[in-house]
């Protein structure tokens, strides 16, 4: 679904013009005795940070500052829809603004903002004077909890899990936390079922049920769907997905000393694991990719059951598919280096650092952004094809992957520049 709205935000931008000066970062840095991060929209017409002037802070976007001001601001954003959020404090009352418009309600505190795949729907995580909750798109729930400490929204931005306590502890009463204090609150309604700890909830892509990983008691946990566990328990479990466009849950448990990748509690490879995480479904639904670990330490991707030969000491982050299924990428670390591998095969370039990598339509060419020093690359199959500049934000390629949209910061101004494919391989 995330892709699918991406998809349709990229269709109506501008691809059109060749290079465009977005910013003058240095006059900023005049103007402004404090700018925090720099934050770019996805089509990178807007450029914003939280600055400070005149003893407040604000937003300045593209070099205009809001009105409002704030006597402290973070978690500055641009939604999947372009709006640009924070949360922000006056007279110690916290709230979310977006676009310059704060939120009527105000809260002791705010933390973990969320977005729906469309960012149609804002959530964050609050704490009031009554307790702890969620605000969604301004509205706070009407429930509140001794704790919360999670906020998930759902694919269509209507609904909010969040794992809650739902009854106090005196201190040294293990009887009561036997008995299971911790739940999941939906829409501010909580789950019957109680459990002794409820981590990483998920909604399914209708919205209709909620998947978490449960501790049922001391040694044993399993995953609840709409507060219902699944029979089978595991020594531990990891956080669970929905198969997309159904109701099915796959999770990864530990059983007998060893991981294996689950299908509503059943096995769904043939094989086990070291370890198994980020399970991660293809676009297309038919493929199935997941970190695993093939013998202690040393870390690979595993797409439908079968592990990567090569393997990596260091780290592997979450696999990302290509839009048609058929190609698989993922960020790797080994000897404390970064690069990016593809269906196996590690780039021959390592860096400082690297981001996720992101294919073309058609899935033939995968581009990342990379660190060198103090300086940042774009690079193409493995070839670096930009010259350094001080900053770089993840390419887009254009919808018929002829182009690809850089934002770059040079010579302290952001340019936002649309380059031919066949131009940066050449």
């Amino acid at each position: 679904m995330e892709q699918a709205a991406q998809e349709k935000l990229n269709d109506a931008w501008d691809w059109e013009i060749p290079s465009k000066l977005v910013a003058d970062l240095d006059d900023w840095r005049e103007q402004f005795s404090e700018v925090q991060e720099l934050v770019v929209s996805q089509d990178g017409e807007r450029i914003a940070a939280i600055v400070k002037a005149d003893d407040a802070l604000t937003v300045c976007v593209n070099g205009d500052t809001w009105t409002s001001t704030f006597e402290k601001a973070w978690a500055l954003h641009f939604g999947p829809d372009g709006r640009l959020a924070c949360i922000v404090m006056n007279d110690d009352e916290w709230t979310v603004a977006q676009e310059d418009e704060p939120w009527e309600e105000r809260y002791d505190y705010v933390w973990n903002l969320r977005f729906s795949p469309d960012g149609s729907g804002v959530a964050a995580n609050i704490r009031t004077s009554d307790g702890y909750g969620v605000v969604l798109n301004g509205e706070p729930w009407d429930a509140k909890f001794l704790q919360m400490r999670s906020c998930e929204i759902s694919p269509d931005g209507l609904s909010v899990a969040g794992n809650v306590q739902l009854e106090a502890l005196s201190e040294g009463d293990i009887f009561t936390f036997r008995k299971g204090l911790w739940g999941l609150a939906v829409n501010g309604e909580p789950w019957d079922a109680h459990f002794l700890n409820v981590w990483d909830s998920v909604f399914s892509d209708d919205g209709a049920k909620v998947a978490a990983e449960v501790r049922i008691e001391p040694g044993l946990q399993t995953i609840a769907v709409n507060g219902v566990p699944w029979p089978e328990t595991f020594r531990a479990v990891w956080q669970p997905i929905f198969v997309p466009g159904s109701h099915d849950v796959v999770a990864p448990g530990l059983a007998a000393g060893a991981w294996k990748l689950l299908m509503n509690g059943k096995p769904l490879w043939n094989r086990s694991f070291a370890q198994v995480w980020h399970q991660t479904f293809s676009p297309d639904r038919q493929r199935l990719a997941a970190v695993v670990a093939s013998s202690f330490g040393r870390w690979t991707i595993a797409v439908d059951g079968d592990a990567w030969k090569t393997t990596f000491g260091d780290a592997v982050l979450p696999p990302v598919f290509s839009p048609n299924g058929r190609r698989v990428a993922a960020v790797v670390k080994e000897n404390n280096r970064w690069t990016i591998a593809v269906d196996g095969i590690p780039w021959p370039e390592d860096f400082d650092m690297v981001w996720d990598p992101v294919f073309s339509p058609d899935g033939g060419i995968v581009a990342a952004r990379a660190v060198q020093g103090k300086e940042f690359y774009m690079v193409l199959n493995g070839k670096v094809i930009s010259l350094g500049c001080a900053k770089l934000w993840d390419p887009v390629f254009s919808p018929d992957g002829s182009q690809l949209l850089l934002k770059a910061i040079e010579f302290g101004r952001l340019y936002r520049k649309v380059v031919p494919i066949k131009q940066l391989l050449a």
